[in-house]
């Protein structure tokens, strides 16, 4: 087997994706809502381990957002049993893969047999060398900023951290991104063009890619194709 140089790869360093369109993949087909999320599971695994082929070292999804809550009950708790059992699967998926995986939002409102799972995979793939897999449970990013202007509120108060030495990267210390770089590439499917509450401040300076394939239908040739037209943008920093 000829061994690929990844460092030969032009991609991202990160990519960041708002998972959409499972819904309206199982309404086409006549389906329960259910089943359009179980498709879009299998395809969070595909891509995975597509993108690390393809070069990028880190890839973040939107799985749950804070505001997915107002959904159905029957939707939501579909969505929470498909969670955890992902999470538990993700353990020797990830294991096998090489791949370091990470929580990102307030996990605080899940079941605690969900929490001592993330708990348990963070720990078991922490070391892990390969794909950097980052997941957005119950997150927002306005609730993000918040709990980080909480935390930082407590610093002050306790004169662990003084107002003067406040600065963007202090700040980025408190978000639940801390220690991962910012996404390159956003990639949106289903054909909606807003940002729903993801990666607000991480996102400054991203490039942004949507699609109208639904995400179920998101493959290595639709990763392939935000990757060219990333790779086709004109960068310019400093507003020049």
């Amino acid at each position: 087997m000829k061994i690929m140089d990844r460092s030969q790869l032009q991609a991202p360093n990160h990519v960041a994706i708002i998972l959409d369109g499972n819904g309206r993949w199982a309404k086409k087909r006549l389906l329960p809502r259910k089943a359009g999320h179980v498709a879009g599971s299998k395809t969070v695994e595909k891509i995975c381990e597509d993108a690390y082929n393809l070069g990028i070292n880190y890839l973040t999804v939107y799985a749950f957002s804070t505001e997915n809550w107002k959904r159905p009950e029957d939707e939501v708790n579909a969505l929470m049993k498909l969670l955890r059992q992902y999470l538990k699967d993700c353990i020797k998926r990830s294991t096998k893969n090489n791949m370091c995986v990470r929580v990102i939002g307030d996990i605080t409102p899940l079941a605690e047999d969900m929490k001592e799972s993330i708990r348990e995979l963070e720990e078991a793939t922490k070391n892990n060398t390969g794909l950097h897999f980052q997941v957005a449970l119950n997150y927002g990013s306005r609730d993000e900023m918040i709990r980080g202007i909480r935390k930082m509120a407590g610093d002050l108060k306790s004169g662990s951290l003084q107002a003067e030495d406040i600065s963007e990267t202090v700040f980025e210390k408190y978000l639940d991104t801390s220690g991962i770089p910012d996404p390159d590439l956003m990639i949106r499917t289903s054909g909606e063009m807003r940002l729903s509450n993801f990666m607000l401040w991480q996102l400054a300076y991203t490039e942004f890619y949507f699609t109208d394939v639904l995400w179920p239908d998101f493959d290595k040739a639709e990763l392939q194709k935000a990757i060219d037209y990333y790779n086709g943008r004109e960068r310019r920093y400093g507003g020049v």
